[in-house]
């Protein structure tokens, strides 16, 4: 089949319900293992997500996935690999707030975030969770801007790296309460926890998943959640828009990516599959260890969400004086 002739039938194939006709000479796709490009190592939270997802994903589509770990660069590597990659539907990737979200916003990159890929769907996202030290005498997000207020240049506030979504969720807080803070970057949210919970910096950002079990422990205290809606798992925690933080919706989330160029009836294949696996109740319980709520989006959906992120950042950036060599 030549590609204009299933460019010309791609409305028949779109509404097929299992596998449509996507090569050429006739193939059905997929026929082959389908490479899942993960932009982090093995056994983190994102990897997590991304076995959690392809095997169920796999069993949709009757095809396995391979997950491919790319870790390096913020992503910048598992990006660049994704975007040199044949349009044919065998290399996905798990695109995630770092690589098209807060880096393309704060530093150059080989790639364009939009225009090298085909966004395909959404996965889910969990919200970032604003804590502090347990010993600081606040308990709300009204009590603690009251104490930056009458302590300036006394609290810090830690982050899991400059330019990471830990980083610039708490300047947006700074900028929307025009209060000071020291900022301390460290290289991941382990160590940054750590200095959180011993008293050497006073704050923190950090995804909900990481703080869960600090803040069951009670070595450090939540105050809000970014989002619109309040957490699950945490349905007592109010959010920042309730904390009078409107459209305060900063969050870690996952998506789904192509090379650009990948054909629309494969595209909507992949998204009508994607949003079968992620409507499944027990998905939702996986993913419950990551704190992430499944959300479904259709690829124009996505498309529109991922460049509202970048322009949000890029804008915090701009107007924070953010520039990462």
């Amino acid at each position: 089949m030549k590609r204009r002739t299933l460019l010309r039938s791609a409305p028949a194939l779109v509404c097929a319900p299992s596998l449509v006709l996507a090569q050429s000479a006739g193939a059905t796709y997929p026929s082959k293992p389908i490479r899942y490009i993960v932009p982090v190592a093995a056994g983190g939270g994102s990897d997590t997500v991304g076995r959690t997802v392809t095997e169920r994903w796999g069993n949709q589509l009757k095809q396995s996935f391979i997950v491919d770990n790319q870790s390096g660069g913020g992503g910048v590597i598992a990006a660049q690999a994704t975007a040199r990659a044949a349009p044919d539907g065998y290399t996905l990737m798990q695109g995630y707030v770092a690589t098209h979200g807060t880096s393309p916003a704060t530093r150059k990159l080989p790639y364009d975030a939009i225009k090298d890929f085909t966004p395909i769907g959404m996965i889910g996202a969990t919200p970032n969770v604003l804590v502090v030290n347990s010993a600081l005498p606040v308990k709300t997000v009204k009590e603690f801007v009251e104490y930056l207020r009458k302590n300036p240049g006394k609290v810090s506030y830690g982050s899991a790296g400059q330019g990471s979504l830990t980083h610039l969720t708490m300047e947006l807080f700074k900028q929307q309460v025009n209060s000071f803070m020291v900022h301390i970057p460290y290289r991941g949210i382990a160590p940054a926890f750590t200095d959180l919970m011993g008293g050497q910096t006073q704050a923190m950002f950090p995804g909900l998943a990481a703080a869960v079990p600090h803040i069951r422990s009670g070595r450090v205290r939540p105050l809000a959640v970014t989002g619109l809606k309040r957490h699950p798992q945490f349905k007592d925690l109010p959010t920042l828009d309730e904390s009078g933080f409107k459209g305060f919706d900063a969050q870690q989330w996952y998506g789904v990516v192509g090379p650009a160029g990948l054909p629309a009836p494969i595209v909507n294949l992949l998204n009508e599959s994607l949003a079968v696996v992620l409507r499944a109740p027990d998905l939702r319980d996986k993913l419950s260890v990551e704190a992430i709520e499944p959300m479904v989006m259709q690829p124009e959906q996505f498309a529109a969400f991922i460049k509202a992120d970048i322009d949000r950042w890029t804008q915090l950036a701009k107007d924070r004086n953010i520039a990462l060599e």
